[in-house]
């Protein structure tokens, strides 16, 4: 088994505020933390860190540069940034300066509340640190404000009501960011359109090199990777510009290149479904008919 000892675990808000050197929190699931007050070096260098609740980061500004997979990644312009419970995050390195605030809310905090069960729709709780959302002025200013109302609902007495306010607004900062991101897509459609083209050229190069009687199908998780993006925001970004999620669209790239095979090759539907990754071929037919509404056979036919 592997060791996880160079992996620091921490269970619970009050766990992390006594880390920060900070008074214990006004609520015990929920706390937000500002940065100017937290030491740049709060962990050792290449120590992993697990959270066992969710943190959204808000930086206003950031100098520095934040290590992602075998690059780094300029955060200078701030923005936004989402952990869900249980991810490993390294610290960020070669950082000069930051400015901003965390929330932090533990899963208990929201569970009996209707967004305990939707937040798991919120798909950019799985976005690798690259992919990262950036505000505009405007929008810095909204989220700046919802930060604000957060902070002055914890400042007050907590009452009755407190909890119920504070996942509203929660829910709230996560609309919002949802409305945000659906920009971010749109205004970046250009980056968007040649990591589709990457998409493209990968696909095409994984059959024409017959990666596939190797491997199997492209999966999602090969695909992305690949692409050194993680599967939820490669999934929302196809979803924003073809209306496909990746999955859809690897389909679709596997019905084109069984046309192709199908009306340019005299290979049999079986040897077709083997080239392409299929296990059975009844799999690749079934699938060729959902997406085609004709039976392989009977699309070779209309060639004919």
């Amino acid at each position: 088994m592997p060791q996880q000892s160079n992996i620091k675990q921490i269970q619970s808000i009050s766990q992390l505020v006594r880390i920060l050197g900070f008074p214990a929190p006004s609520h015990p699931l929920i706390a937000l933390v500002d940065y100017k007050n937290v030491p740049v070096e709060m962990f050792p260098q290449g120590q992993k860190v697990s959270l066992d609740f969710y943190k959204i980061s808000f930086k206003t500004s950031f100098k520095g540069q934040i290590k992602y997979g075998q690059g780094y990644y300029d955060f200078e312009e701030g923005g936004l940034a989402f952990l869900k419970p249980k991810q490993i995050v390294f610290p960020p390195e070669n950082i000069e300066s930051y400015e901003g605030i965390a929330l932090y809310f533990h899963p208990d905090f929201i569970r009996n509340h209707p967004l305990g069960k939707t937040i798991n729709h919120y798909g950019f709780f799985s976005y690798d640190v690259s992919e990262a959302l950036f505000l505009s002025a405007k929008e810095k200013e909204i989220i700046a404000n919802l930060f604000a109302t957060i902070a002055q609902e914890l400042d007050n007495n907590i009452d009755q009501f407190s909890q119920h306010v504070l996942v509203s607004q929660i829910e709230l900062l996560l609309n919002y960011s949802n409305r945000f991101y659906n920009r971010q897509f749109i205004t970046r459609k250009a980056i968007n359109h040649d990591i589709v083209t990457s998409l493209d050229t990968l696909l095409n190069n994984y059959f024409e090199e017959d990666k596939s009687l190797e491997k199997g199908l492209p999966s999602v998780k090969y695909i992305s990777t690949e692409l050194k993006l993680s599967p939820r925001y490669l999934s929302d970004m196809l979803s924003s510009l073809t209306g496909l999620n990746t999955q859809q669209y690897i389909q679709n790239a596997i019905i084109e290149k069984a046309k192709e095979k199908l009306s340019t090759t005299n290979l049999s539907v079986s040897e077709i479904a083997y080239r392409l990754g299929f296990e059975h071929s009844q799999s690749f037919s079934k699938l060729f008919k959902t997406k085609t509404n004709v039976s392989p056979l009977q699309f070779r036919h209309s060639f004919n």
